[in-house]
């Protein structure tokens, strides 16, 4: 299934101080915090603290935007500001930013770290690829993607079937984010 973020509407983060289009969520909840994971799209245009998500790990992406920098309540300091590259940390971690320009939008992967672990893998070379079945979804932050379902543009997204087999092509210049989930060992 394809999705063109400019289906995704946008909305107020959690704590209203920003902007976010979800662009993919399982299971599927309408507004709540009982996912086990959720990818979206955030806006960031002013030096607003991060939502708090207790129990969830983060993974965050600069897609555009010269970034901003996170002060996290541990102690750490993370500039983002070279683009897919993607920095983890606790969704309930005090995460303060101030911006390195202007506005930025930033990728963003949610994962309930007592049932799942995810990650986010960056493919940037030209070639065609087969996802694994963690994969539970690839959004195009450049160029254009060939999937089974489709081309992908920049902004838009693939949720490959279950037990998909058919591969991707990156065209030339492309650049994936690749979304995988696996379940936590019991």
């Amino acid at each position: 299934m394809i999705i063109r973020l400019a289906d995704c509407p946008s909305q107020p983060w959690k704590n209203g101080l920003g902007r976010t289009r979800e662009i993919a969520v399982q299971p599927s909840v309408d507004g709540g915090d009982g996912f086990l994971w959720r990818v979206s799209v955030a806006e960031v245009d002013s030096a607003a603290p991060f939502s708090a998500f207790p129990g969830i790990d983060r993974q965050i992406v600069l897609l555009d935007g010269a970034g901003f920098t996170m002060k996290l309540d541990d102690g750490r300091v993370h500039a983002l500001t070279t683009p897919f590259v993607p920095f983890a940390f606790a969704g309930e971690a005090k995460v303060d930013v101030a911006l390195a320009g202007g506005p930025t939008r930033d990728f963003n992967l949610m994962v309930r770290r007592a049932q799942a672990r995810g990650e986010v893998l960056p493919w940037h070379e030209p070639a065609t690829r087969r996802p694994d079945p963690a994969t539970v979804l690839v959004f195009c932050a450049r160029g254009s993607i060939d999937t089974a379902g489709g081309r992908l543009h920049v902004g838009d997204a693939w949720r490959p079937p279950p037990r998909a087999v058919d591969p991707l092509t990156l065209c030339d210049g492309a650049l994936a984010l690749v979304v995988r989930v696996k379940p936590r060992a019991s």
